[in-house]
């Protein structure tokens, strides 16, 4: 019972840490640079990874071609995925984005499909019809008030594609056994450093603050969701891969009310319908797997 209970706790304390990332996001950007907030968040969360699994945990450096998968990983994870999500918050509500990174698991199923050469099945092709009808129908409302844009969707759509890619890349390289935080905490400072020009490019002094609001949201989003929330899903993989999932349904509902408490996001009928389309999706096709 005890063991039950603490995976329980786990699994609520992951789906609101990972549900939380838009909000905290939203908030970055109140005092930083999308970009500079990316930048900041990866070399924190990274350099701290590195030297717990090197100077702690004593496992051993990458080596050889791994270097190469580290840094291809960290292009698409961290550098074009969150590059792209930390611009479309800019245009998008924090319930929205929430709801975006939820539609993963059905693209991920999908780009496996095409990759794979496999053939699209049905099951596949209603969970993206029910996961995007959601997000569109969620979105609508914020549409007619300018809480949201077109362009901000096809970032958020664009970023969730590149994390899917990684994640597929992820799971067919050879890691040659190596530890999961030096894998994460290699690619998370290499992703900074493809996207430390870009910063630096774009950078303007006046716009970024290092107020309250901006130290807060990196803080939270490189210790909280890159070290805490990960480490968590991991522990919950290693326990029960297939109950795991199941944890991603509840991330869409925490994402919302994180927003309406912090942000004041609406929720409307039109956000639980939205919700619903989206869990009924990625439900649909769990169950069907």
């Amino acid at each position: 019972m005890g063991k039950r209970i603490l995976s329980l706790v786990i699994g609520l304390v992951f789906a609101i840490l990972w549900a939380s990332a838009s909000a905290a996001t939203k908030i970055g950007l109140r005092g930083a640079q999308p970009f500079v907030i990316c930048v900041v968040r990866f070399f924190l969360a990274g350099t701290i990874m590195v030297a717990v699994a090197q100077g702690i945990l004593r496992k051993r450096l990458p080596r050889g071609k791994e270097w190469g998968q580290l840094a291809l990983y960290g292009l698409l994870n961290n550098s074009v995925y969150l590059g792209l999500f930390v611009l479309a918050m800019q245009q998008v509500s924090p319930g929205l984005g929430t709801l975006g990174v939820a539609t993963s698991p059905v693209f991920i199923n999908l780009l496996t499909t095409v990759f794979l050469g496999r053939r699209l099945k049905l099951v596949t092709v209603v969970a993206l019809v029910l996961c995007m009808g959601g997000v569109v129908l969620a979105a609508w409302p914020l549409l007619r008030n300018s809480a949201a844009t077109p362009a901000g969707l096809l970032i958020l759509l664009a970023s969730m594609v590149s994390y899917s890619v990684g994640v597929f890349y992820f799971s067919r390289a050879d890691w040659g056994g190596m530890h999961l935080m030096t894998i994460n905490g290699w690619q998370v400072l290499m992703g900074g450093v493809f996207l430390l020009p870009l910063a630096v490019l774009f950078y303007k002094p006046e716009l970024n603050l290092w107020n309250r609001d901006a130290w807060g949201g990196i803080l939270w989003l490189a210790v909280m969701v890159s070290i805490g929330a990960v480490q968590l899903w991991l522990y919950l993989l290693r326990e029960d891969a297939a109950r795991a999932s199941f944890w991603l349904f509840l991330c869409p509902v925490a994402g919302f009310l994180i927003a309406n408490v912090v942000t004041g996001e609406p929720i409307t009928s039109y956000t639980v319908g939205g919700m619903a389309l989206v869990i009924g999706g990625i439900w649909w096709q769990n169950l069907k797997k």
